[in-house]
């Protein structure tokens, strides 16, 4: 049984699995699900992505990594496929120093909004406490900080100007609303191509037509569609084989064992007509109660089943053969043999062995 659900259900995963060869992917233990326009390098193949949507597995704890041209690796957080929108962050736990050198300009990834920072550079020991300064850019005696104020970056005489440059935001924000900021937040970055809004709002996954590469189709979700016939076949099948299969074991169970009883009728009943009969003109013997029966010779038998008279290894009477400690008891005088229980149903209607017809006293049973 255990056989048959292990086919069926590998049978049920080939089939809805090569019904989707594009089906959603994860890198390890990371949570991102990755699906189109992203793909999977070495997992999905090329159609299952868009160009400039690769992602990858790397580090010691296979985190999803995105690739920007010129820029560097970005670990991906999330994705929004509904907003168009992914969420990195910097590998090293520095994303103000890449953001020095960000540029998306041969990638498909922008940024919603920006807002020109001024870089500056200050002592230490005048900005502390005072301003939110970039601590992995900063030591001892020199602080980084980022301003999105103007009338900041011109009073601070005693700080000097690293650079002045777009930093991407997520959302838009007023002049001096940041007299400075660590800019630690993640960068969120969205894109307009290929554009899946309406079919994610369907509940639908954007793919790419076979026939046509260039053209974008939205797809049934599989999480969400329903089974096809052939799938709820399999499913109905993958159900019902356990209990198929104990029917089925149940049935062959009986059948076997109504054989066996009939068969085991059948040699009592050839048995009885190979004993020898009763003398003609004879009524048939009365049989012995059942304090007559138990003076009558009781034996265990042992490993090596030997039994006194003139008796071999298996009972006269139901056919089957003697096994170790099975209990025996033996007519007095011929010392034929009996299992217990077969001869004393004998001999609680007759009197006589059923081998040869003797009638022995039942008080020689205790000889």
């Amino acid at each position: 049984m255990e056989i048959l659900n292990i086919i069926c259900f590998s049978f049920l995963f080939l089939v809805v699995h090569a019904r989707n060869e594009c089906s959603s992917r994860i890198c390890g233990k990371d949570t991102v699900v990755i699906r189109f326009p992203f793909r999977l390098q070495g997992q999905q193949p090329q159609n299952c992505g868009y160009p400039g949507f690769d992602l990858s597995c790397g580090g010691q704890i296979s985190k999803t990594i995105l690739n920007i041209p010129y820029s560097g690796d970005f670990w991906v957080r999330d994705i929004n496929y509904l907003l168009q929108e992914i969420q990195l962050y910097d590998p090293n736990g520095c994303l103000p120093s890449r953001l020095l050198s960000l540029n998306l300009s041969s990638s498909p990834f922008m940024a919603a909004y920006y807002k020109n920072f001024t870089f500056l550079s200050c002592p230490t020991e005048i900005v502390r406490n005072q301003l939110t300064t970039i601590h992995c850019l900063s030591n001892s005696t020199t602080s980084v900080l980022a301003s999105s104020s103007i009338n900041l970056a011109k009073a601070m005489n005693i700080c000097s100007i690293i650079v002045t440059l777009p930093i991407p935001l997520s959302q838009p924000v007023q002049d001096d609303q940041w007299l400075s900021s660590n800019l630690n937040a993640d960068l969120r970055l969205t894109w307009n191509v290929p554009s899946c809004e309406d079919c994610e709002a369907k509940g639908g996954i954007c793919g790419i037509d076979n026939s046509n590469s260039e053209q974008i189709l939205c797809f049934d979700n599989p999480r969400t569609v329903k089974a096809g016939p052939l799938v709820l076949l399999i499913i109905a099948v993958a159900l019902a084989a356990p209990g198929v299969t104990c029917s089925v074991g149940l049935l062959f169970y009986i059948c076997m064992e109504s054989r066996r009883l009939r068969r085991q009728s059948a040699n009592r009943a050839a048995q009885n007509s190979t004993i020898a009969p009763a003398q003609p003109g004879t009524s048939p013997a009365a049989g012995l109660d059942d304090s007559s029966i138990e003076t009558y010779r009781k034996i265990v038998l042992g490993e090596s089943r030997r039994l006194p008279g003139p008796n071999g290894v298996m009972c006269p009477i139901c056919l089957a053969d003697y096994h170790p400690n099975d209990t025996i008891r033996c007519i007095p005088e011929c010392e034929h043999c009996y299992h217990s229980d077969c001869i004393d149903e004998w001999l609680r209607m007759q009197n006589t062995c059923p081998v040869c017809r003797n009638s022995p006293s039942p008080n020689r049973g205790s000889m």
